[in-house]
């Protein structure tokens, strides 16, 4: 052939300039662009020669790095290509939306990025990104093809020229600029093969020019031949990755060693799903369920998405619902558009069933753990309880097939879901109870409350401060089948419990008797209670039991607030809290307190027996706050001396 040039056929001449600035936001894509390239020439050729009944050729593609000559090469064994395809695929068609292109480019800024590959055929020119000057040089497997040389500086000339390939195939050669000499190191070359092309469908070689010499350089110098080095090949990628194969024949360890090649610095998972579906889409993957680690920030970088096991992306929170972002692992589909704007995919159809069945797929594989092997789905919940709890939040189809099986742990250790909290209950209590959830905040100081609940058997389960405020208010408010509950902290459960008696006219002069020794404002009309803040109110109730001296009840409304803020990274807001203190006057503390203030000589020690009564209410409760130990450890020994010089 003779040579020639020729022109790129685009109006504009800022073509490159933008490719480079604007083409992708990591110049290292051009090493998935061009891999991804040669395996599909490999595909179709092999799809060609079977066609024709001719033999398949085994398909590989090999990356040489050449430090010296400052290259980096990349070829293939697929169909190849004539010159007028190289021209028509890279010179012509690449650039037939090029003029919109810029146009879009220059209208829309760098927001369509993800909205160009593929639509305007520009992946091979990612190249232009790295490399100064390309060469392409292809011979067709069309019988008598002659081999060609394409030869660009990137700009819109182009060369043709003659070539002396003689096996069938595409080499690309990049000649990398100034910028992206890091290219040039193996080390980097197998960084970026490993992260884009670490499950493609064929061998993927890397070639070290001057490894290669160097072992050369030692067998010729070996003195016998059994002491002459073999050439390594040096493979980077797994051609059949664990979502294609059959779970069937795979092991515990298969997937296991599959999880540490995905996250190598991760703990063992504890437990995984594969995907599989053919119909009315396309996909395949794997999801473990890892152990958490409290210390380490969750990512969204856990689920990697694949398109023909080319990786695509590690960002996939507009593909799947953002609870399931909690999981590792892997999903592989053409059936999600990669070619489109993030609004346009969050409406996409199959995007929407995707999510849906991998939301029931994960459903479902936790309820037959919960339901087969309940013994390890209770050891497991610490780690995924967090996770099950959100999407039940966040996601209607998952909470209707996941809140039944949302554990809580009880004062016993026992991990029940909130169905089997009601069979806890005592029949005794059944009616008091009925549809109750008692509870407490995990670091909460109620042992004394709590003690008395389960003296009296009632199951009382701990909670936590960060997510779930947030779904006990959903599941009241978002009843399920009968199972209509509210949750009650246990500062306020302990009335259901006690037995009570009719409270006295005498008993009820306790409640001004304690409003006067503790300085409590009388409240005369809600009205005036709602307008004072921040307040504490006084009630009287007779127990038939004298062990319960007095204890605090809260505002549900407002510890619940208070929580949800907490929950949501607020820790510095504080709110106004009522708190009743619950006095029993059957109580011999009480009743001591109204025989002191009955004499003038001990009203002083009377107010310190009721301030000693309102300081065991709040230990039995929510417990001293640090700053206020101190000050009762000096009230409980001035008031027991006081008590023993009385004695005495």
């Amino acid at each position: 052939m003779t040579n020639r040039k020729g022109s790129i056929s685009v109006n504009t001449q800022d073509i490159f300039p933008i490719i480079k600035k604007w083409l992708y936001s990591e110049h290292d894509i051009f090493v998935r662009e061009l891999v991804s390239n040669a395996c599909d020439a490999i595909t179709k050729r092999n799809l060609l020669a079977k066609n024709a009944g001719a033999g398949e050729v085994a398909g590989r593609v090999k990356v040489v790095v050449n430090e010296d000559e400052k290259t980096l090469t990349f070829e293939d064994n697929g169909l190849g290509m004539t010159e007028a395809e190289v021209e028509k695929y890279i010179a012509q068609l690449a650039f037939s939306g090029a003029e919109e292109f810029v146009n879009k480019m220059k209208e829309s800024g760098s927001d369509v990025k993800s909205d160009i590959i593929g639509k305007f055929g520009l992946g091979f020119f990612s190249v232009f990104m790295v490399a100064d000057k390309v060469e392409v040089e292809s011979l067709s497997w069309q019988q008598d093809a002659t081999p060609t040389k394409w030869i660009s500086n990137g700009d819109t000339e182009y060369e043709f020229a003659s070539s002396t390939k003689s096996t069938v195939g595409t080499s690309i050669k990049l000649f990398i600029n100034d910028e992206s000499k890091d290219f040039l190191q193996t080390w980097k070359t197998r960084q970026t093969l490993t992260q884009y092309c670490d499950f493609m469908p064929y061998p993927i070689e890397l070639v070290d020019p001057k490894e290669i010499a160097r072992i050369e350089a030692e067998n010729a110098k070996a003195a016998k031949e059994e002491d002459k080095k073999p050439i390594p090949v040096d493979v980077i990628n797994e051609t059949q990755p664990l979502w294609k194969k059959d779970p069937t024949t795979l092991t515990d360890e298969d997937y296991k060693s599959f999880y540490r090649r995905l996250f190598p610095m991760e703990s063992e998972p504890l437990f995984w799903i594969h995907l599989n579906v053919d119909h009315p889409f396309l996909l395949q993957g794997v999801l473990f369920f890892p152990k958490l680690n409290p210390n380490k920030p969750v990512t969204e970088q856990n689920i990697k998405l694949y398109s023909k096991q080319v990786f695509v992306s590690d960002n996939v929170k507009n593909i799947i619902p953002e609870f399931l972002g909690l999981l590792k692992g892997v999903i592989d589909s053409t059936d999600i558009p990669l070619n489109v704007s993030r609004s346009a995919l969050q409406g996409d159809p199959n995007v929407k069933k995707i999510a849906n069945y991998i939301i029931k797929k994960v459903a479902e594989s936790l309820k037959k753990l919960a339901k087969n092997e309940r013994e390890r789905y209770d050891q497991v919940w610490s780690d995924i309880g967090l996770f099950v709890k959100y999407g039940v939040i966040s996601d209607t189809k998952f909470d209707e097939l996941m809140r039944d099986k949302v554990l809580f742990q009880n004062t016993d250790g026992k991990m029940i879901t909130l169905e089997e909290y009601r069979a806890f209950v005592p029949e005794k209590f059944q009616e008091k109870l009925k549809n109750k959830v008692v509870y407490f905040e995990t670091g909460s100081s109620d042992l004394g409350i709590r003690k008395q609940l389960q003296q009296n058997g009632i199951p009382v389960v701990t909670t936590d401060t960060y997510i779930d405020p947030h779904f006990i208010s959903h599941t009241e408010m978002k009843k399920q089948g009968d199972l209509e509950l509210k949750f009650t902290l246990v500062d306020n459960a302990l009335e259901d419990v006690l037995e009570s008696e009719a409270v006295s006219a005498d008993d009820m002069t306790m409640k001004d008797l304690f409003q006067e020794l503790l300085g409590v404002a009388k409240v005369e009309s809600k009205e005036d209670q709602s307008s004072k803040g921040d307040e504490l109110t006084i009630e009287v109730k007779k127990f038939s039991s004298g062990a319960q001296v007095a204890y605090f009840k809260v505002d549900e409304s407002m510890k619940r607030f208070q929580q949800m803020t907490k929950s949501m990274g607020n820790s510095q807001f504080t709110m106004p809290m009522k708190r009743t203190l619950v006095i029993n006057p059957g109580h011999n503390l009480v009743k001591n307190v109204s025989k002191l203030w009955a004499k003038t000589e001990t009203k002083d020690l009377a107010r310190k027996l009721a301030q000693h009564v309102q300081d065991l209410a709040t230990l039995s409760g929510e417990g001293l706050k640090d700053e206020d130990k101190q000050q009762f450890v000096s009230r409980s020994q001035d008031l027991i001396g006081e008590l023993s010089n009385l004695a005495l």
